[in-house]
């Protein structure tokens, strides 16, 4: 691993700037895609289009899928689609061609489509355009090893070997009867263990985990997460071994989810980088901001109708923040707990209730002991029983009430296949301020 200091990188440039193409070919060669790739997020695009033709084919392609989506469509907009076909899309895995043809435009894609020289992977490549891309089949490559059921050790291996040669990495050889069905997987340990004049089906490994086309990227990481799997065959509705996925391409997505639940739990509406640019960033924080700014107007209509019993009470107005900031952060509590479970399927349909009853008995407890602790702080500082009594009776409705909305709301969501990542971020804290807000001014006016 290569420190990738400010010297090293100006030392780059220098060697570009000098049209040292022998230094920086030696340099390129020593390093790995993803340095490289964060080499050039430091280099104009001038001098990367210098650079590439260094690469051989296989690095530059690699390269071009560890850069940024936008450092890498900055690229491909330089580029003519005969180049992107063959110097780029001819040199990946279908999962990862399929990944860069879609971030084309339309037109642009027939294009490179029309380039690629080998028409089986061109075939390949258009059927899986045709996945939804938040799916399995979306997800999956088409490069695997794959051996009939029927056939002998020295057949197996002599097939293996053919169909090794235009494969990266082997993970699993992958057992099909005659209508292409998937059978089994066969370990490598069992293919040198055994005779050689046995059958690949009286060696294998049957009833592998597979996943279908159709079925969802949580799914597949579900999958592979629990059966500790590198990769996972798919299959179709009929049974037929049609790709693989491996777990490097379940990490990227894994990744991706994380930032985008993360971004909306933050109240950010779009999935932005630092690198975006000012108007994009403003367009995908602004509407929660908004959503906030009103929040906040309706909490001082709250207060405002209340103002005669603020002014014969001032001290009402210290607990203002107590309760709301102890609303909004119970509810984030409870509705992440909530989210981590559905997102992680520990939170079945069936079992919400016990949820939703064990959730009830944490809150009464959590209720107890602050609405006691803040109770007895105003007793022995305060000197107002009325002031003291409703500050710990709002804090014990407010803890209750953002506890249940912070369960339910999560789950209502999942029903309505919202993602339920939303429910922790500012719409809980709003809700709950505004609603704790009401409870406070009612408890404390009535008595």
């Amino acid at each position: 691993m290569i420190e990738l200091t400010k010297d090293y990188i100006e030392n780059v440039k220098l060697l570009i700037a000098g049209h040292d193409d022998d230094a920086l070919r030696s340099l390129l060669d020593n390093l790995h895609p993803a340095d490289i790739a964060e080499i050039y997020q430091e280099l104009e695009a001038d001098e990367i289009t210098l650079l590439y033709p260094l690469m051989d084919e296989d690095k530059a392609a690699d390269v071009l899928m560890e850069l940024d989506e936008e450092d890498r469509h900055r690229l491909l907009k330089e580029l003519p689609p005969e180049l992107i076909a063959k110097r780029f899309v001819d040199n990946l895995e279908t999962d990862d061609a399929v990944d860069l043809i879609r971030e084309l435009d339309e037109d642009t894609q027939g294009e490179v489509l029309s380039h690629i020289e080998d028409a089986e992977q061109a075939g390949d490549i258009v059927d899986l355009l045709k996945y939804d891309e938040d799916t399995a089949g979306g997800l999956m490559g088409t490069e695997m090893i794959v051996v009939n059921e029927n056939w002998s050790m020295p057949q197996c291996i002599e097939e293996m070997r053919r169909q090794a040669e235009e494969i990266e990495e082997i993970h699993y050889v992958y057992v099909v009867d005659d209508d292409e069905r998937l059978l089994g997987v066969l370990p490598l340990q069992r293919l040198i263990t055994n005779p050689s004049v046995s059958k690949i089906k009286h060696v294998m490994k049957k009833d592998p985990v597979v996943v279908h086309d159709s079925d969802s990227i949580e799914e597949v990481v579900q999958a592979i997460e629990k059966y500790d799997l590198v990769a996972l065959p798919v299959v179709d509705s009929i049974g037929r071994l049609v790709g693989r996925i491996t777990i490097d391409d379940v990490m990227d997505e894994v990744r991706e989810q994380h930032e985008r639940d993360y971004q909306l739990a933050s109240g950010i509406s779009q999935d932005v980088e630092t690198s975006d640019n000012v108007f994009l960033q403003t367009a995908a924080r602004l509407p929660w901001l908004l959503i906030g700014m009103i929040g906040g107007i309706s909490n001082s209509m709250i207060l405002g109708s209340f103002e005669s019993a603020i002014a014969a009470n001032p001290k009402m107005a210290l607990f203002i923040p107590l309760i709301g900031g102890t609303g909004g952060n119970v509810g984030i509590q409870s509705s992440a707990i909530v989210v981590q479970g559905l997102a992680n399927k520990s939170l079945k349909q069936d079992n919400i209730w016990a949820q939703v009853a064990k959730e009830t008995l944490v809150s009464l407890i959590n209720a107890g002991i602050i609405s006691l602790v803040v109770f007895a702080y105003n007793f022995f500082t305060l000197g107002d029983r009325t002031i003291t009594a409703s500050v710990s009776l709002s804090l014990f409705a407010v803890v209750m009430f953002a506890s249940m909305f912070g369960t339910l709301v999560p789950m209502t969501l999942e029903r309505l296949k919202i993602d339920p990542a939303l429910a922790t971020g500012p719409f809980i804290t709003i809700t709950n301020d505004i609603i704790g807000m009401m409870i406070y001014m009612y408890i404390t006016s009535a008595l």
